[in-house]
């Protein structure tokens, strides 16, 4: 399962940095919150996938979840939300701004 898993963070960073390199703010925005979610798997991927118990409640159960993949996946869910939320918040901005939504043409216009 983590070998699939994988492959599916492998597909995901590929969109997420096909989607970083285009000069579009609303793809390059995507692609970021696209990235983090890969991060996440990985991260998950990482701590092991198995089926267990809560983690150490008691002594008697042999097998348990992991919980810090969840925490550090819980912490940076929060966080990327607040980077998209920045992020979409400044493209509106720099739209209002000078009217696009192109990297180039934005350029353009601050040298201008």
């Amino acid at each position: 399962m983590e070998t699939l898993i994988t492959l599916l963070v492998g597909v995901l960073v590929m969109v997420a940095v096909y989607l970083l390199l285009s000069r579009n703010f609303v793809r390059i925005i995507l692609g970021t919150a696209i990235l983090s979610h890969a991060i996440h798997l990985l991260i998950l991927a990482m701590g092991g996938l198995k089926k267990g118990d809560a983690p150490l409640l008691t002594e008697e159960g042999s097998t348990y979840s992991d919980a810090l993949p969840q925490a550090l996946i819980l912490t940076a869910i929060v966080i990327s939300f607040a980077v998209t939320a920045f992020l979409l918040v400044l493209a509106y901005r720099i739209y209002r701004e000078t009217g696009a939504d192109n990297l180039d043409d934005v350029r353009r216009e601050f040298d201008d």
